[in-house]
């Protein structure tokens, strides 16, 4: 309706974002996944580099259609470049495409790396490309399922340094492809990135090794199966973490037990050594959360203190 009241018409619709053409470099995990939900967004992702024969598996799985090319052909022949390497791989990478002559002025340059922001990408901005960091804040696996996934995660999303007109089209840029496969833009400062990934990295990657040393441990106990035992308890934990913060926590820690600190780890050093040594690290900074959050008083706090120096071999 308009303001007189009478009807004004269909309302005109929203125009359509530009489609682009996509060039995943490379199809592992990460690529082959990010390149399906682009895929999935309306983009056409025309080429990929793969070598092994999972990454070749993968591109033909999840990028139906895309030529198998090398990674500067790739570049060359994309609107959006999704540069998905290891961390590691990809400044050395940055340095050859740039070199290659494949770079054009306009292209969107996306990498997927967690750790590094846009400065990894001066190189090949000096081409006038619009350099954008995306990171996926999800374990990824490369099966289908992950693009399903994606819908429900957060994206770390870092361009330029604000200020200039290019920096900001580059956040936006990145937002809104983010936006466009479902997931949610959490935006990243340049400085910040390492440390960003760091806590990603430490919280998912330290607490699959947690869980399997906590599963290995009741299998050396005879405990069959581990993980049925486990599966409530952590579960649990997990949530209750999230939602509570450090008033989550349980066990002889917070409640002071210095007793039976000292029977486990007594059981741990004859049993399980290297286990024991991750079971120090972890109560020793339990107990300084719960007496900083008010969990535990400085008396319990020093007895706990205690019990791992008497027990540290």
């Amino acid at each position: 309706m308009s303001a007189s009241g009478k009807d004004a018409g269909p309302v005109p619709a929203a125009p359509r974002p530009a489609r682009l053409d996509v060039g995943v470099v490379s199809a592992g995990r990460v690529g082959a996944v990010m390149g399906a939900a682009l895929a999935g967004a309306g983009h056409t992702v025309v080429a990929a580099s793969a070598v092994s024969r999972a990454s070749r598996q993968r591109a033909e799985s999840l990028l139906p259609g895309a030529e198998i090319l090398p990674p500067d052909e790739v570049v060359r022949r994309a609107d959006l470049a999704l540069l998905a390497v290891p961390d590691d791989v990809l400044p050395g990478l940055v340095r050859g495409l740039a070199a290659s002559g494949c770079l054009r002025p306009g292209q969107i340059l996306v990498h997927t790396c967690g750790a590094h922001g846009v400065g990894v990408l001066a190189p090949a901005a000096e081409h006038d490309v619009l350099p954008i960091a995306l990171h996926p804040a999800m374990t990824v696996t490369g099966r289908a399922e992950d693009v399903t996934r994606l819908a429900g995660a957060c994206v770390g999303v870092t361009a330029g340094e604000a200020g200039t007109e290019d920096a900001e089209a580059a956040w936006l840029v990145g937002e809104a492809l983010v936006v466009e496969i479902g997931a949610e833009p959490v935006r990243i400062p340049e400085e910040l990135r390492p440390l960003y990934h760091a806590a990603l990295a430490h919280g998912a990657n330290h607490l699959v090794t947690l869980v399997r040393e906590a599963a290995d441990l009741l299998t050396g106990a005879g405990i069959e199966p581990a993980e049925r035992v486990l599966a409530p308890l952590l579960s649990a934990a997990l949530d209750n973490a999230l939602r509570h913060g450090d008033r989550a926590l349980t066990g002889p820690v917070v409640r002071g037990d210095a007793g039976t600190v000292e029977t486990h780890l007594r059981h741990l050093d004859r049993r399980a050594p290297a286990s024991a040594e991750l079971y120090r690290a972890l109560a020793r900074r339990t107990a300084e959360r719960a007496l900083d959050g008010g969990l535990i008083g400085p008396e319990d706090s020093q007895n706990i203190a205690h019990a791992l120096e008497r027990h540290t071999p």
